[in-house]
C-alpha cells in the first residue's frame, strides 16, 4: 500500500490547490527565463541573419548596437577598395513613431542596402522583398500593419509590400525595412522646432532646409557590413582599415559579446535576481505546506512506530508526498505556460535545457521541504499515540 498516495487522495481539494500554487511559482521562473531568452534573441536577430563577418562603425564607437554610431556616406566604396573584401552593405537603424490609423506607432526603421541587399534573408511570411523603386517598406507583424497598407514617414508615403513575423528589436517595437537611401532621408528630417531652435543656435548663419541634420555629420549610415573572401585573413583586414583611424572595426562576434555583456547585462542580473527569490519563496511555500501536512498526521506516524514500522517507512511518506507536489506542480507550469505565454506582448523562449535546470532547482526545493517534514517526524515518539 502507497501510504502517501492514500494521504493524498483523502485531502484532494487540498493537494490540487497545493499544485496549482507551486505551478504558479514554477511558471513565474519559466516565464521569466523565457522572458530573458525572448530578449536575448530579439536584440541579436539582426547581428545573426545579416550575415556579415565585419561591422565598420565610427571610431573609438561601439556601434551600431550598443552605442550610437555614424560613419560617412562613401565608407562603404572605401571598404571596397580593402584586399580581401568580397562585398560590402550600408547599414542604418533607428526608433521612429509613426502615425496610422489615427493613433501613434513606435518601429525600427532598418535601412536595408538595395540593390545589394534586398532583404531576403528576412522571414518573409507575406508579400514580397524589397524592389529597386523608392518608398517601399517591409514591416513585422507587430507593428499592426498589412500588405498593401500606405504610412507616412518623414512627410512621405511608404507602401507596405511584405510582413515579417517576429522581427523586432531588443526593447521589443516591431522593425521596418525600408531602403538605405529612404532610411537616410527618414533620419535626416526634421520638425519645424528643430528648425527653429538650430536658426536660433547659429545665429547669422543661412537657414537650413527641412532635410537638413540637426547632427553635426552630412550622413546617417551607422555602419558598413562587410563579407570578407574565403581565403582571407580577417585580422589583416581589420588592421588595413583600422589604420584610416575614422573606423572601429568589430566581427559578429564581438557585436554579439557587446550586446550580451554590455546592453543586456544588468537585465541578465536582475532576471536572475528575481528568479532566485522566486524559487526561495517557492522552497518556503512547500517547506510550509508539508510540515503542515506533517503536524496533521503526527498521531498517525506515531502508531505506525508502535506498530513497528521502521523509519524510512515514514520518510517514504513524507518523501513521496513532498514529490507528488511538486511533480504535479511542475507538470501545471508548463501547461499553463503553453496557454499563457503566448499572450504575452514580449516573446517568451522556452528551451528543453532550460526547463531541464528548473526540474532539477524544483526536485532539489522538494527535498528541501521534506527533509524540514522528515526532521519532525523523527522526532514523534511511539508513547505519543496514547497522549
Amino acid at each position: 500500500m502507497n501510504l502517501a498516495l492514500k494521504d493524498t487522495l483523502h485531502a484532494p481539494t487540498r493537494f490540487v490547490l497545493t499544485a496549482f500554487g507551486v505551478a504558479f511559482l514554477v511558471m513565474a521562473v519559466i516565464g521569466m527565463t523565457g522572458l530573458y531568452r525572448g530578449i536575448v534573441e530579439d536584440a541579436l536577430l539582426i547581428i545573426e541573419r545579416i550575415d556579415a563577418d565585419l561591422w565598420v562603425v565610427q571610431g573609438e564607437r561601439a556601434g551600431p548596437f550598443a552605442e550610437g554610431s555614424a560613419v560617412a556616406a562613401d565608407m562603404d566604396r572605401r571598404v571596397e577598395g580593402v584586399p580581401g573584401v568580397a562585398d560590402v552593405r550600408r547599414f542604418a537603424q533607428f526608433s521612429q513613431q509613426f502615425n496610422f490609423g489615427g493613433s501613434w506607432r513606435r518601429a525600427t526603421v532598418t535601412g536595408v542596402d538595395v540593390p545589394r541587399d534586398d532583404g531576403r534573408w528576412l522571414p518573409l511570411a507575406e508579400g514580397r522583398w524589397l524592389g529597386g523603386s523608392r518608398y517601399e517598406a517591409v514591416a513585422d507583424a507587430s507593428t499592426g500593419l498589412r500588405v498593401g497598407d500606405r504610412i507616412e514617414l518623414a512627410r512621405d508615403t511608404y507602401s507596405i509590400v511584405g510582413l515579417t513575423r517576429q522581427m523586432v528589436d531588443s526593447a521589443g517595437d516591431g522593425l521596418i525595412f525600408v531602403g538605405i537611401n529612404d532610411a537616410s532621408v527618414i533620419a535626416r528630417r526634421r520638425t519645424s522646432e528643430e528648425i527653429h531652435l538650430a536658426r536660433a543656435a547659429r545665429s547669422g548663419t543661412p537657414a537650413v532646409s527641412a532635410d537638413a541634420s540637426s547632427v553635426a555629420q552630412e550622413s546617417k549610415i551607422a555602419a558598413v557590413l562587410v563579407r570578407l573572401d574565403p581565403t582571407a585573413e580577417a585580422a589583416q583586414v581589420i588592421a588595413a582599415m583600422q589604420r584610416w583611424g575614422d573606423v572601429r572595426v568589430m566581427t559578429t562576434g564581438e557585436q554579439r559579446d557587446l550586446m550580451l555583456n554590455a546592453r543586456l547585462w544588468k537585465l541578465r542580473l536582475q532576471i536572475l535576481a528575481f528568479t532566485g527569490m522566486i524559487l526561495v519563496i517557492t522552497a518556503i511555500v512547500v517547506s510550509l505546506i508539508v510540515y503542515t501536512m506533517t503536524l496533521e498526521k503526527l498521531h498517525e506516524i506515531a502508531l505506525l512506530k508502535l506498530m513497528g514500522a521502521r523509519e524510512r517507512v515514514v520518510v517514504g511518506l513524507i518523501g513521496q508526498q513532498a514529490a507528488y507536489i511538486g511533480a504535479a506542480g511542475y507538470v501545471l507550469a508548463i501547461a499553463l505556460s503553453w496557454l499563457i505565454f503566448p499572450l504575452f506582448p514580449r516573446r517568451v523562449v522556452t528551451i528543453p535545457s532550460d526547463l531541464a535546470q528548473i526540474a532539477l532547482a524544483l526536485a532539489l526545493v522538494c527535498a528541501a521541504a521534506a527533509w524540514v517534514g522528515i526532521a519532525r517526524a523523527s522526532r514523534v515518539s511511539a508513547r505519543e499515540v496514547l497522549s
